[in-house]
Formats: structure tokens, C-alpha cells, sequence
């Protein structure tokens, strides 16, 4: 591993937040492309089934590379200047160059905070090899929530290889806690697995989706077995106090879903901020953990 020590800690954290700046305006790229991209693949494997011998154009490519952002409601094509992380957002009030539609706070809201949780992290766990695994797990967490939060999606694309990092990265670096890491993977994924199968024979509906588990055992495999029963409780209290608040505000319908991906998310940035020994004395002060 580098050498991080080399120069103050200091200097990593704002390097770190700066960093996380910039990262947080390619998380919103992800965040909006990839859920499209997935539909749009959907889209084209059910023409090929049911259509196999029909002839198809080659669609616009459309990735998070390519187009460009555009300007939802004119089609204004964001220039470099439209474009830096929060700073672009102030300058242009919120609004479109172009048109001057509103602009959501969201985006600048999403760079401020992987910039912020970013140096966090670095706070946190100092200058080493472990923030920089973190800090990439911190990033696919975020992208997780949001996606989750708007399309009740949790893609493979980041689920899966969140679980193998996972794995890999106690291998290289913690091979003492593998054990750890593999068996929080497994029992992850068949807890939450169990609760869906139970719910759905109890009453006929799917409590849950499967990213639901791929992201309780991606969590397992980054902190470990012992930490999975804080990591669920936590995100099971937030889901049902948040729930049952969005109800009474009659701010959703009832019976209407609420995607569990976010709480698992905020719960595993919460476990690698104050770690997974602090966490689970919180929540389980009589284990005396």
C-alpha cells in the first residue's frame, strides 16, 4: 500500500472531500442513467424473444458516458462551466441557463454529501488503505439508496461486485476476518430471504425484492457476521418510524411500498462511520457487546 503518512491528515480530508465533490456529480449520472440503461436492455431482450426474427435499428447510445447532460425541459446541452459540483448550482440559482427551468436541489444536496460523508470517512479511519475501500463502499451505498428511493431498483451491477470487493478486500488486507466476511455474505443474503418467504406464505405478497438481499450480504461481507443483527434492526426501525410517518403526514398512499434498500444503505454508512462495535452497543447495550 502507498504511503499516506507521508503527509498530514489534514491534508486527506480535504483532499478526500474535494475528491468526493466531484464523484457525487458522476453518482448523480449514475443515479438517473443506470435505472434507464436497465430498462432500455429489458426492453430490447423481450423484442428479441417475442419478435426474433424482426429486423431492429441500432438505438442512440446511451450509457453514463454518452450524451451529454442535457436540460430535461429545453434540451440545453450542460457546458463544462454548467457543470462543476455545487458551485455551477449557486451560480445559475437553481435554474437553466437555456430556459431557465428549475434545476433540482437534489443534485448539488447529493455532491455536498458524498463530498461531506467522503471526508468522513477519512476522519474516521485516518489515512490507509482501509478508508480508500471504505470510501468506495460509501459511494455504491449512496447510488444504491437513491436508485432504490426512486425506481424500487437495486441493481446487480453494483449489489454483486459490492460483495465480492467486499470479500476481496478482507482477503488482501483483514484475512484473519474472512471467515467473518464469508459467512456474513451467506446468512446476509438467507435472512432476509427467510423473512421473504415467510411473509409471502403468510400472506400471499412479496414483502421484498431480491437486491434487498444481495445488499444485506454485500453489507455481511464488508463488516462481518456479527455485525448484520444491528445493521437489521436498525434499518428495520428506521423503515417502520419513517413509514408510519409518510402515512399519517399522508404523504404516500397506504399500502403503497416503501423501498428498504435506503435503510440498509444509511444503516451501513452509519456502521462504517462510528464502527460496528459502537454500533451494536447502541442498539444492544444489555449484550455487552
Amino acid at each position: 500500500m502507498p504511503d499516506f503518512g507521508a503527509l498530514p491528515l489534514t491534508f486527506w480530508i480535504v483532499a478526500a472531500g474535494l475528491f468526493g465533490l466531484a464523484v457525487g456529480s458522476f453518482l448523480n449520472v449514475v443515479i438517473y442513467r443506470l435505472p434507464v440503461m436497465m430498462e432500455r436492455q429489458w426492453q430490447a431482450d423481450a423484442h428479441a424473444t417475442l419478435h426474433p426474427d424482426a429486423q431492429t435499428q441500432a438505438a442512440e447510445r446511451f450509457d453514463l458516458i454518452a450524451p451529454r447532460s442535457r436540460c430535461p425541459s429545453c434540451g440545453h446541452q450542460i457546458l463544462w462551466w454548467e457543470n462543476i459540483p455545487v458551485l455551477s448550482y449557486l451560480f445559475l440559482r437553481g435554474r437553466c441557463s437555456s430556459c431557465h427551468a428549475t434545476i433540482s436541489p437534489r443534485y448539488p444536496l447529493v455532491e455536498l454529501i458524498t463530498a461531506l460523508l467522503t471526508a468522513a470517512v477519512v476522519v474516521r479511519w485516518g489515512a490507509s488503505g482501509d478508508s480508500l475501500a471504505y470510501i468506495v463502499l460509501l459511494w455504491a451505498l449512496i447510488t444504491l439508496a437513491l436508485i432504490d428511493f426512486d425506481t424500487t431498483l437495486l441493481p446487480d451491477s453494483i449489489t454483486l461486485p459490492l460483495l465480492w470487493l467486499g470479500l476481496l478486500w478482507h482477503a488482501w488486507l483483514h484475512p484473519e476476518q474472512l471467515s467473518s466476511a464469508v459467512w456474513g455474505a451467506a446468512v446476509g443474503y438467507l435472512a432476509l430471504w427467510t423473512v421473504y418467504q415467510g411473509f409471502k406464505l403468510l400472506t400471499g405478497k412479496e414483502g421484498m425484492g431480491f437486491g434487498d438481499f444481495k445488499l444485506l450480504a454485500a453489507l455481511g461481507a464488508w463488516f462481518g457476521v456479527a455485525a448484520l443483527l444491528p445493521i437489521i434492526l436498525l434499518s428495520s426501525i428506521c423503515g417502520a418510524v419513517i413509514g408510519i410517518a409518510l402515512q399519517l403526514l399522508k404523504l404516500t398512499e397506504r399500502g403503497r411500498p416503501i423501498p428498504f434498500g435506503p435503510f440498509l444503505a444509511a444503516a451501513g454508512i452509519l456502521l462504517l462511520l462510528i464502527g460496528p462495535n459502537t454500533l451494536v452497543a447502541l442498539l444492544l447495550p444489555a449484550s455487552g457487546a
